[in-house]
């Protein structure tokens, strides 16, 4: 039975709460099991005979969906997938001089929604100072040497991140520790 990772975007945040214990029941009550998640942010882990990342996707969003008030857009992954973009961000390097205190981040999205031709382009041409953005298949990693409320890389493409789901790459780090290596 295929194991699948949910990042769900805008959860806990903004008015938008979701006990991560309701979701774990919710999820389960559906049919899923195994499931479990990671800190407060929407990281769920769970296994289901579904063999198709799409219908995974859509049951978990049906599901959510009818127990809150707001719709929950999940970006599904297998553990493979999570652990190719974390490879990925291991691999990259920023256009600036590592430092102590860099934050890196990592803003995944659903099949076909990550940024493409001439906005993936733009991106990895991105040259603020202590700012640099790689794009690597359904995922855009940024690297910072000041804080996120600081760069301006997001709001530069605040339309093109809109259908993603960030996480800091200490949470990527540990999702792939933890989920990663499942079948």
């Amino acid at each position: 039975m295929p194991t699948y990772i949910a990042l769900l975007r805008a959860v806990n945040v903004g008015g938008r709460f979701y006990k991560m214990a309701d979701l774990r029941r919710h999820l389960a009550d559906s049919g899923l099991q195994e499931v479990e998640t990671y800190i407060q942010t929407g990281n769920v882990r769970f296994r289901t005979p579904l063999r198709s990342p799409a219908k995974v996707e859509r049951h978990v969003e049906d599901v959510l969906g009818e127990h809150c008030s707001f719709d929950v857009p999940s970006v599904i992954l297998s553990p493979k997938e999570l652990r190719e973009v974390y490879d990925d961000a291991l691999a990259l390097a920023p256009s600036f001089p590592r430092a102590e205190g860099q934050r890196r981040y990592v803003t995944f999205f659903k099949v076909g929604h990550a940024p493409t031709g001439e906005v993936a382009q733009r991106i990895e041409a991105w040259d603020a100072p202590g700012e640099s953005a790689f794009v690597r298949g359904r995922a855009v990693h940024v690297w910072l040497d000041h804080t996120m409320h600081e760069a301006t890389f997001f709001g530069a493409f605040k339309k093109a991140l809109a259908p993603g789901t960030n996480r800091d790459l200490k949470v990527v780090s540990t999702l792939s520790e933890r989920w990663g290596r499942d079948r």
